[in-house]
């Protein structure tokens, strides 16, 4: 778009669509509202540009939007309607915040005439997403939407990453304004470490004995990745990934020693504790990577602790550093990879201990039934190319794929870090949307697929044939593991009647399949492919089954002799 002054009269709606062009967006993911309809005439007209994908529901909108945050590291951009729209939406955006991934919400808004009179389906959204989002602001003059739309990516990518919320009313979308000049496309602004910070960093890490490296967070790329690999190489570290960043480093790398996050494997959270030091580049050392902020020392960690993080608001937030460093994830690891070795570390040979040590907690364990979630995720391990997405939302089926699968490749796993239900369908659709070539896998429990499954006909309405594999043990299943951990025997409110999910895919005219045991899950899954259709595979499993190390009798029994204990 020229910058040269143009007298022609266009819509707010327009100059919106100008701006999304400008700034690369090549796709929106939208409920449509009557709210925000001179943004879809506009977008009629640049369908060759920017392609819009019509959802079933705001929150499978959003969290498509934020999926595609998190697999380009440019902002995902989701357009719903007011009030309803975009409380729906608000999941999305929570989750685009706690996972740190770029994500902007483009919400229709009433008439700036009606506002503060409780007008139809009004919400003030500066108040509602004001916790929840980076930047939340509503453009009134249509003549400002490139300055804010230019504002909004820009603030969606600086620094943490991050969901930026616009309000949109609808007389400012349809208001005639000259064709105002464009702001030009959006920069990624970023930190990088200094020389002192350099310097200090090798000083502590050549007195370490025991050293211990966590990796993940938002920001990778491919590049920073090869990066870091030869940083642990040259250093002979162990290295685990935060929760839900496993793709950082080939699983199968022979100084891989996990994942530091929920079901940590007890072998690699005692070589955590027992570190000197930790090395700490990217997560923000939530509750789930630090195991409900028991695994580390507050406010001071007993190791010295290096955190390296994109935002300076994380920095001491909960565990004060010895050496905090402000800096995007390339800096960093272009910085850390240039950094050889000066003789062989003290360290030398604990990174093969601890990822032998992952290799035998990845080994499938026996569970009840006739299926075993250990065994089908290795043969999905094996089956699979090593560039596919798996998503997944939130429930005790993700144990089993977190411990037994093994990622090879960066962004090749999406999920919520912030725990949320109905995620892994919408982010798969989305995955598949981006990369048509690739092989995509969504995993569910019966309870998650059913928040989100109606998005199925997203699927069907796009030919994307993602496989969706549903784990149906016909309850909440987290939560009734919780349940017999603090009320032994007293579940309530954790029971489900579910559809049969094969009958369920094949209404809407994708491929289904029913698993009963371990045996028929690799035929199935080849079916499915061979399809070339959307495909559910539903995955029975008994209720009682609950972890890969418990059953729900092992559960109640534990919190028996808990409470047992608590009252003597």
């Amino acid at each position: 778009m020229s910058n040269a002054a143009d007298t022609t009269n266009v819509t707010g709606a327009r100059l919106l669509v100008d701006a999304l062009v400008t700034h690369g967006v090549d796709r929106v993911f939208s409920v449509p509202g009557e709210s925000f309809l001179a943004v879809l005439d506009a977008l009629h007209d640049e369908t060759e540009r920017i392609r819009t994908f019509v959802c079933r529901h705001e929150a499978g909108a959003a969290n498509m939007a934020e999926a595609t945050g998190k697999l380009t590291g440019r902002p995902g951009v989701a357009l719903v309607t007011r009030g309803p729209g975009a409380t729906h939406a608000s999941i999305g955006v929570h989750t685009a915040f706690q996972d740190s991934t770029p994500m902007i919400l483009l919400i229709g808004q009433c008439a700036r005439e009606h506002l503060d009179r409780e007008a139809f389906q009004e919400i003030d959204y500066r108040r509602m997403f004001g916790q929840m989002a980076k930047w939340v602001a509503q453009i009134d003059d249509a003549r400002r939407i490139p300055e804010y739309l230019s504002h909004a990516f820009h603030t969606a990518c600086a620094g943490r990453p991050g969901p930026v919320v616009l309000a949109l009313p609808e007389d400012m979308l349809s208001d005639p304004c000259p064709r105002v000049p464009g702001a030009p496309p959006f920069k990624r602004i970023a930190a990088s470490p200094s020389h002192a910070q350099i310097d200090a960093l090798r000083d502590l890490l050549e007195r370490a004995q025991r050293p211990v490296v966590i990796a993940g967070g938002s920001g990778w790329n491919e590049q920073a990745c090869a990066d870091l690999r030869r940083f642990v190489e040259s250093w002979q570290l162990p290295i685990g990934c935060a929760f839900r960043y496993q793709d950082t480093i080939d699983n199968d790398h022979p100084n891989y020693a996990g994942d530091v996050g929920l079901g940590i494997n007890p072998a690699l959270a005692q070589r955590i504790r027992e570190a000197d030091l930790l090395l700490v580049i990217g997560p923000r050392l939530g509750e789930a990577t630090t195991s409900g902020y028991v695994l580390l020392d507050i406010p001071k960690t007993k190791q010295t602790l290096i955190h390296v993080h994109q935002g300076a608001e994380e920095l001491g937030r909960v565990y004060a550093a010895d050496l905090p460093i402000v800096s995007g994830m390339p800096e960093i690891a272009s910085a850390l990879a240039a950094l050889e070795p000066r003789g062989t570390p003290a360290w030398a040979g604990t990174a093969q201990q601890a990822h032998g040590a992952y290799l035998e907690w990845r080994a499938p364990r026996p569970m009840l039934g006739d299926v075993q979630l250990g065994e089908i995720m290795a043969q999905l391990r094996e089956r699979l190319p090593g560039d596919a997405i798996v998503t997944n939302g939130a429930g005790n089926y993700a144990i089993w794929l977190h411990r037994h699968f093994a990622y090879r490749q960066w962004r090749t796993q999406v999920a919520p870090t912030s725990g949320a239900m109905g995620y892994g369908v919408p982010a798969a659709i989305a995955a598949k949307a981006l990369y048509p070539g690739r092989t995509v896998v969504a995993l569910a429990g019966d309870g998650c697929f059913m928040m989100s499954s109606q998005e199925l006909a997203t699927a069907m309405q796009y030919r994307l044939n993602v496989v969706f594999i549903v784990v149906n043990n016909a309850h909440f299943g987290t939560i009734r593991m919780h349940q017999e951990r603090h009320y032994p025997g007293r579940t309530h409110g954790t029971g489900l009647t579910n559809p049969d999910f094969a009958a369920f895919a094949r209404s809407f005219g994708a491929h289904g399949e029913t698993v009963e045991r371990t045996a028929d899950f690799l035929p199935a899954f080849d079916r499915c492919i061979a399809s070339g259709l959307p495909a559910v595979i539903e995955i029975r499993v008994p209720q009682e089954v609950s972890t890969p190390s418990a059953t729900l009798d092992d559960i109640r029994e534990q919190g028996r002799r808990a409470r047992a204990g608590a009252g003597s």
